[in-house]
């Protein structure tokens, strides 16, 4: 076990030290105070430590009982009990999710943390259950994806008549959804149904789900907007300590985690049926996730929000404000391999496609799409553009390349976008964005129009980066059997004796 456990720490190390060094460099060369400086360490060294727990966990725990439930339902071959299974854990793993904790305590004074989380997993539970059922009865991921985006942008419409400023909430609820939580549990129940149908596209059909996961929420939280009236201004938590936090946490995540422990026992019962020896492995393993989540968002909430918000503010009151941009930029590329999600997802990628699309590939494209995003968040903080003139024709564009880009890409383009808009997002690239808005326009006025959204461009960027990866991939297969065509030919007329 200390072995694994030595494995995972350096695995998680090397996706978290790049982050840590850069900030810390620019912040002490700044002269960012020291407190925040070594605040930033604590958190950082409490990320690897949370990482590398949780991973060990996510695998025994989540993804073992996420298989067993998918092969489960196709084999009992009833639609009741699957979508009531299906919605019911779709439901719970978004409560769960630490992201979202993250943002509804963000958002505590636009909406009530309880009300924006069930109202954010209802609406996940209901298009995971349409992603599911995308897979039972095998209709076109890209026909289910322009249809909800269809619904979403309707129904921002009417929503930005009455109350904008739910806008950016909405986008950025549906990015925070699916995390480090969602993504393994999701995506093992979609290769658990996938798998046991047995045919030749059960391996394709375990992508798309997290794409479709993500637009619930914007649908749900727009809904909210229509009877809310005109939020206040939210203010960022800047004085909750390590400790405090800590003991948030772990109860948040106690009451977070123990609906799946009793999910578990229920299927273990009339279900299952495991070995005592398993059922007690399962059980370790769901203490690993818990101990890493609480250790992650700890280290997240009280290191990193902080730090993130003072060079937000310091760049954009600086005699070169526009510097928020590339600096934005360069954070955003080296953060995304710290995102355990990201971690999962490019791991499943690489296996499931046998290697074609290698983690190394998917990683430069979602860092370059993160990078883009944060860029582009920063942009709007600085001239006041309207989340309209960036998302609405992206979005156009991304359903187009669906249509010229191979399946498994773009279905891998729509996970990506909620797999990579985690906790360290709403922990780090949000407080930056915010304390840059805060410093613009210090009443804070339009800070919920101009700061908010970041999270939505997050979760969009990597849909067109990896669809343009899989473009380059198809161009480069193309040529490759043109050339191979090209040299049976010239090899046939040389063996020609005429």
């Amino acid at each position: 076990m200390f072995n694994l456990l030595f494995d995972k720490i350096k695995e998680s190390a090397i996706a978290v030290l790049p982050m840590t060094v850069i900030v810390t460099v620019i912040s002490v060369w700044i002269g960012m105070p020291l407190t925040l400086i070594t605040d930033f360490g604590i958190g950082a060294i409490l990320l690897i430590l949370g990482l590398a727990i949780f991973s060990m966990g996510a695998e025994s725990s989540m993804m073992t009982i996420a298989l067993e439930i998918g092969t489960f339902l196709v084999k009992k071959k009833k639609l009741l009990l699957l979508i009531i299974v299906i919605f019911l854990l779709g439901f719970l793993i978004t409560v769960a999710e630490p992201a979202l904790w993250v943002l509804s305590d963000q958002f505590k004074a636009v909406v009530n943390p309880l009300i924006l989380i069930f109202t954010v997993a209802i609406g996940t539970g209901i298009f995971i259950l349409l992603a599911i059922l995308r897979i039972v009865f095998q209709f076109s991921l890209r026909t289910l994806v322009m249809i909800g985006y269809a619904i979403v942008f309707i129904v921002a419409g009417i929503v930005s008549i009455s109350n904008p400023a739910f806008i950016p909430v909405s986008f950025d609820s549906g990015g925070v959804t699916t995390g480090p939580m969602a993504v393994p549990f999701i995506m093992a129940i979609g290769m658990g149904l996938s798998k046991s149908r047995g045919d030749k596209n059960a391996d394709m059909d375990t992508f798309g789900l997290i794409g479709i996961a993500s637009i619930g929420p914007i649908i749900s939280v727009l809904l909210l907007g229509l009877i809310y009236t005109t939020p206040n201004a939210p203010t960022m938590d800047l004085s909750t300590t390590y400790f405090e936090y800590f003991v948030q946490n772990t109860y948040q995540m106690l009451i977070a985690i123990m609906p799946f422990v009793l999910f578990f026992a229920v299927f273990q019962i009339f279900v299952f049926k495991f070995s005592m020896s398993k059922v007690i492995k399962v059980l370790i393993a769901f203490g690993y996730v818990y101990l890493g989540l609480v250790l992650f968002l700890t280290g997240a909430n009280a290191g990193l929000v902080n730090l993130g918000y003072a060079l937000g503010e310091f760049f954009a009151t600086s005699a070169v404000p526009w510097v928020i941009v590339p600096i934005g930029m360069l954070f955003g590329f080296i953060s995304i391999a710290a995102e355990p999600s990201v971690m999962v997802l490019n791991k499943l990628v690489e296996d499931v496609s046998a290697g074609a699309v290698t983690k190394r590939m998917m990683l430069i494209s979602l860092s370059i799409g993160v990078s883009i995003s944060i860029g582009l968040a920063n942009l709007r903080v600085l001239t006041g553009i309207s989340i309209w003139w960036i998302i609405l024709p992206a979005y156009i564009l991304i359903i187009g390349l669906t249509f010229i880009t191979p399946k498994i890409f773009y279905a891998i383009a729509f996970d990506s976008g909620g797999a990579v808009s985690g906790a360290l997002t709403s922990a780090l690239l949000m407080p930056f964005t915010y304390g840059a808005a805060v410093g613009i326009d210090p009443s804070g006025a339009n800070i919920l129009l101009d700061a908010y959204g970041m999270v939505a461009f997050v979760a969009m960027t990597p849909l067109l980066t990896i669809q343009i990866l899989g473009l380059l991939y198809k161009r480069k297969e193309s040529k490759k059997e043109r050339t191979i065509d090209h040299e049976g030919i010239v090899q046939l007329e040389s063996e020609d004796p005429s």
